[in-house]
């Protein structure tokens, strides 16, 4: 029924009759008269007598002896005439008048609350709301005393029978699989076994290891116990779709250590080169499905979501819901609007917070901002805001969970459209589902897929012929080089600043180097105290020693620290006698995060376990402490093994064909850490060639043009026009296809383009070939007439003034501006003489020349800022001048003391200690300085704090 009335609306809308319970429509006819439901009438307050006896017999019909008068009194001023109304109304149709609290809050000091929460769905401030809002406090949750004196004994004795009669329990919602992906004449569990044992024979051409066999036997003989076949051939045949359509996908998740999935094409991960640990994503007393995810090109995922839709209907699958929460910036943004606070306040408050100030200071932050903090309204707007941080906000989709089931899905939970179209979603949280065992099948979008699918393509066009993952060179000595100079800009999971930090040290030499390197930057490592242990016995610095032979052949490839989730696990079973569902209970605590209570429940149990199996209490402790980092966000090594692969293939690719990746990479925006003018910066270090974007070559997105030397150089794509749509860029293509454009008049008619296309293109000084230098072709895109009779009229230029071109800073910013990036000279490398009158120091000198512990400045326009939660308040800055970046250390002090320049600065001086250990170069900073002024017209953009 909810289903019903919301498909056919809008989000957040419904629409629903007494006829769509009568004589429901197609596909719903098992609702008609609701069979399984009470009904309770509830009439409008204080109804006139005449309309209520009006309304009442439309119901009887479809609702005889199951219906019910429903009766709230919340003493507002007709409360005796409705009772009396509705009594009457009772006696004359014979039906029992039932008591409703309608309770809309636990108590009635939240009637504020109330008030503000109904003025934010309304998008309107509380003083304009009006009759909308309650007009008293009596909605909340009444004693038995305050209803007994309020309403009639017999309607409170008639909410206690319906009550009685409601006996419904969730349990009673019994999920089946979908069935089709069975093929006639075979049953699931034999088409899986087919499946998965014709994918071992194509995985192991040479033949399949007898642990390999043996470990497929073991799946297959536990999935078919649970009845899970469904579950892995679903997912099985979305994969073989992907595939089949040239999608470039991946799975991962808890399953990825499956030799099943690894068998049947949906993970990479070969089971020979890890702990096959089948406990660890299915369990006999768990009794519920595995977790697989599958990523895919994240602009081509849309065809997989579509797939989904046409192959089982909307009836019977939807994507998962998400509830949202209130955070801090949110928080303030609504409760100053309900407020009616001038608007520039509210933003000026809410940018001033991130999301570590959490609700303090926030008395403080108001009255920084200009609203005094001993006014009733500053008052007010604190409280609300500190009562309203954590609730639900609104229900938004979940990236790619779908629920998929064998009959109608909405006959186990609500579905709504969602707001994109042609989508809809389950209005249950993810975590609901997993409580109630409904299939959740994650279809999810990575970008880095789709770059790696343009970059082998292009590769592929260069060389001549196909050019796939496969025939990428495994452990590439120069590749491996090259991460260990943390030379990784651009380069899937190993490109942010911690991960680069830890790339010179750990110096990953082989594949499963990297797969550590992946795992071990996470809050679970290095809250648990796993990092530097394992770089010093890494370094040889300590030995790699376990104190049993057991715990050694569970830690021996991690050089007996525990990095993976698994390995946790495996502890637990070998050191202190967990069984194999006790240790995946332990996992599912890790995996919650301390949202759920956390790991502390198993420690008795550990380490008691551990002392009486002869371990000393002191490693006890030691392997609980790193067990409660990984309930900061432990990493599974099938997953860190998955990213590992992605990792190292775009690794190869910017070491070995640097201008497809940056192609690639332009083309597959948004995605990653780096921006597109950081990406193409970063290649220009690397000797990569860019060209201009140029009306008269560029296709729509960037590709590779041949060049007089042997590497080819990268031509920007349209596409990297600011305010140039995709069907303006595609008409300019077809229209050059037919023949060259001779002006911009001949341009701008046969492409149909507007005003605002043409001053895009002439911003972008991508008319240069046919107008000259950005300002002559802004003159001349103004110049003609668009629309009207002169359309099409010949134009002469001979009246146009020689228009100087733009000065080079003029230049430079304009670029940035109209494509986000500059292929002329960095902006630092103007400014440079004013910086070294300064004694700003450029980013290559520093690394080269600059000693360990030496005072030094930088200057550079702010790329990046990071403050990791395992960081202990510190704030990480990118610099970038025209010869590198610059890595700045901002400890919390200094981060609290000079917050504007730390947050607002696009040009930032520092001043500090320059710090150089084993290659890895850090300027801590003692002074920040905001050199923005000096950017003149230019501005730039940062990745703040994701």
């Amino acid at each position: 029924l909810i289903t019903m009335a919301r498909r056919r609306s809008g989000k957040g809308q419904y629409q629903l009759s007494l006829n769509d319970i009568t004589d429901p429509p197609q596909g719903y006819q098992h609702l008609r008269n609701l069979p399984d439901c009470l009904l309770i009438l509830k009439p409008e307050y204080a109804i006139a007598p005449d309309v209520l006896h009006q309304q009442i017999p439309q119901f009887l019909p479809a609702f005889t002896g199951r219906i019910w008068l429903g009766l709230s009194l919340h003493h507002r001023y007709a409360d005796a005439q409705h009772l009396a109304t509705l009594e009457e109304a009772a006696r004359h149709f014979k039906l029992p008048l039932l008591a409703t609290g309608q309770v809309e809050m636990h108590t009635r000091s939240r009637q504020t609350m109330h008030d503000t929460l109904a003025a934010i769905r309304l998008k309107q401030a509380v003083q304009n709301c009006g009759y909308a809002l309650k007009p008293n406090a009596e909605h909340y949750l009444r004693s038995r005393l305050r209803l007994a004196n309020l309403y009639p004994a017999h309607t409170l004795q008639e909410t206690l029978r319906v009550s009685r009669l409601c006996t419904f329990s969730l349990d009673n919602i019994r999920y089946q699989y979908p069935t089709e992906i069975v093929p006639d004449g075979l049953t699931a569990t034999a088409y899986l076994r087919q499946e998965a044992l014709a994918g071992a024979n194509r995985r192991y051409p040479e033949g399949v290891s007898e642990q390999v066999r043996s470990q497929l036997e073991t799946e297959l003989t536990i999935i078919a116990g649970l009845e899970y076949e469904p579950y892995f051939l679903t997912v099985y045949d979305i994969v073989k779709f992907a595939r089949k359509q040239g999608i470039l996908c991946q799975g991962r998740g808890s399953a990825a250590n499956s030799a099943v999935c690894y068998c049947l094409g949906i993970t990479e991960v070969n089971p020979e080169n890890g702990n096959a640990l089948f406990a660890r994503f299915i369990s006999q007393a768990r009794n519920e499905p595995p977790d697989i995810d599958v990523d895919f090109e994240h602009q081509r995922r849309e065809e997989i979501i579509q797939y989904i839709y046409q192959k089982y209907g909307r009836d019977r699958a939807a994507l998962t819901a998400v509830v949202s929460s209130y955070r801090i910036r949110s928080v303030l943004r609504d409760t100053g609007k309900a407020l009616s606070l001038d608007a520039r306040l509210i933003d000026q408050v809410a940018k001033s917070f991130h999301y570590w100030d959490g609700k303090k200071n926030l008395l403080e932050k108001i009255t920084e901002s200009g609203l005094p903090a001993d006014t009733r309204l500053a008052r007010m707007w604190v409280g609300l805001a500190q009562t309203l941080m954590g609730f639900p906000r609104h229900l938004s989709q979940h990236p790619g969970g779908f629920v998929i089931a064998r009959d109608k899905l909405c006959r186990l939970v609500p579905i709504e459209n969602a707001a994109m179209p042609d989508r809809s979603i389950v209005q249950w949280d993810k975590d609901d589902l997993d409580a109630m065992g409904l299939l959740k099948v994650d279809v999810l979008a990575l970008g880095m897929l789709s770059a790696l699918q343009r970059c082998l393509k292009m590769v592929g066009q260069r060389r001549g012929q196909p050019f796939t993952m496969g025939n990428i060179p495994q452990d590439d000595k120069r590749t491996f080089e090259m991460m260990q100079r943390a030379d990784t800009i651009g380069v899937f999971q190993i490109e942010s600043r911690a991960q680069m930090s830890m790339l010179p040290r750990l110096k990953p030499e082989v594949f499963y180097d990297l797969v550590i390197q992946v795992a071990i930057v996470r809050p679970g490592p290095i809250q648990g105290g796993m990092v530097h242990p394992y770089l010093r016995r890494r370094q040889k610095k300590e030995d790699a020693c376990s104190p049993t032979p057991a715990i050694d052949k569970v830690l021996k490839r991690t050089l007996g620290i525990p990095i993976f989730q698994e390995q946790v696990m495996q502890v637990a079973m070998v050191a202190a006698g967990f069984t194999a569902d006790e240790a995946d209970d332990l996992r599912r605590s890790m995996a919650a995060w301390r949202r759920k209570g956390g790991v502390e429940k198993f420690r008795s149990k550990l380490i008691d376990g551990m002392k009486h199996n002869g371990y000393e209490e002191e490693f006890a402790e030691r392997i609980f402490k790193q067990l409660e980092g990984f309930g900061e966000y432990g990493f599974p090594e099938s997953h860190a093994a998955s990213f590992a692969k992605l990792a190292y293939i775009s690794a190869w690719l910017k070491c070995h064909e640097p201008e497809a990746f940056l192609a690639a990479l332009l083309n597959s925006q948004p995605m990653g850490f780096y921006l597109p003018s950081q990406l193409v910066q970063d290649a220009k270090r690397h000797d990569v060639a860019v060209l201009p974007v140029d009306i008269a070559i560029s296709p729509w997105e960037a590709t590779l043009e041949a060049t007089a030397v042997e590497r080819p150089a990268v031509r920007l794509g349209l596409n990297q026009i600011k305010g140039l749509s995709t069907q303006s860029g595609q008409r300019i293509i077809n229209a050059r296809q037919q023949q060259p454009f001779s002006d911009t008049h001949d341009l701008a008619s046969r492409a149909g383009l507007s005003r605002h296309d043409m001053d895009a293109l002439a911003s972008a000084n991508a008319l240069l070939s046919l107008s000259g230098h950005r300002r002559q072709a802004r003159w001349q895109a103004a110049s003609h007439p668009l629309k009207g009779l002169l359309h099409n009229a010949a134009i002469t230029d001979a009246n146009t003034p020689p228009l100087p071109p733009l000065s080079e800073d003029q230049d430079i910013a304009a670029d940035y501006q109209s494509t986000g990036l500059t292929l002329g000279r960095h902006p630092l490398a103007l400014l440079r003489p004013l910086l070294q009158a300064q004694r700003f120091t450029q980013a290559r000198v520093l690394a080269n020349e600059y000693p360990d512990r030496r005072l030094a400045r930088a200057c550079g326009i702010v790329t990046t800022r990071q403050r990791p939660q395992t960081a202990k308040g510190i704030v990480f800055v990118t610099l970038e001048d025209e010869t590198g970046n610059i890595n700045v250390i901002v400890r919390p002090e200094l981060a609290e003391r000079q917050r504007t320049e730390l947050v607002q600065s696009e040009l930032l001086g520092v001043y500090g200690i320059w710090q150089q250990h084993h290659g890895i170069c850090h300027l801590i900073a003692s002074r920040l300085v905001d050199l923005t002024p000096l950017l003149g017209q230019l501005h730039t953009h940062s990745r703040d704090f994701h």
